[in-house]
Formats: structure tokens, C-alpha cells, sequence
């Protein structure tokens, strides 16, 4: 059974950095788009970033561009996001995702796989 699981995660200060990770089991996504969303408490899911199968292709949303970073490594069938200059407003469960596409997608509705998300929580 395909797992996507979520690490990484924390309390962490404002300013102060996190590298999130996402592993992939069961089966491979290399030929897939993988993403990373975000909520917070009383909001909707969003979109922060997305990377193409290849990792030729990156997106951001405009709120975390300058400041985060995706990678993904196919041989290890893992997914990062390098998180910089959080500020208490980054403060949200984060979720993997795998899209249905090859190439990276900022729909929730293109995604067919999701991770349980971790929390990370940012002190001001």
C-alpha cells in the first residue's frame, strides 16, 4: 500500500528554520509531481510549493517565495522542503502530496496520495 509519510516538523522561533521531509513506501513517484500544502486551524488548504517529476520544474506560492525551497530525490523516493524566515503566520500542519501528474500541480484536486501531515508551529 502507498504511504506518504510527513518529518520534520516543530516548534521552532520566528526566524528560525525547518527542513521538512516527505517518504515515499509501497511504490515509487518519480514519474510523478509532488507537492506540499498547508493548514492552519480555522482555514482552508493551501497550495506553498510543487516540484515536476524530474525536479526541473519548481513552484511556489507568492508568500513563501524567497524563503522556501523544494527539492526531491528519485533514487530515495523523497520530497524536501527547505523552510527560511519563518514568521508565526508559517505556523500550520504541513501535508506531502503526489499528483496524478508528472508535472508540478497547485490544485489539491490534482493529487491522488497525501501524507498525514506534520504540524510545525513557529513562535513569535
Amino acid at each position: 500500500q502507498a504511504q506518504l509519510v510527513e518529518s520534520g516538523g516543530g516548534l521552532v522561533q520566528a526566524g528560525g528554520s525547518l527542513r521538512l521531509s516527505c517518504a515515499a513506501s509501497g511504490r515509487t513517484f518519480s514519474s510523478h509531481g509532488m507537492g506540499w500544502f498547508r493548514q492552519a486551524p480555522g482555514k482552508e488548504r493551501e497550495f506553498v510549493s510543487s516540484i515536476s517529476w524530474n525536479g526541473g520544474t519548481t513552484y511556489y506560492a507568492d508568500f513563501v517565495k524567497g524563503r522556501f525551497t523544494v527539492t526531491r530525490d528519485n533514487d530515495k523516493n523523497t520530497v524536501h522542503l527547505q523552510m527560511n524566515s519563518l514568521p508565526f503566520e508559517d505556523t500550520a500542519v504541513y501535508y506531502c502530496a503526489a499528483s496524478r501528474f508528472a508535472g508540478g500541480a497547485r490544485q489539491p484536486r490534482d493529487y491522488d496520495f497525501w501524507g498525514q501531515g506534520t504540524q510545525v508551529t513557529v513562535s513569535s
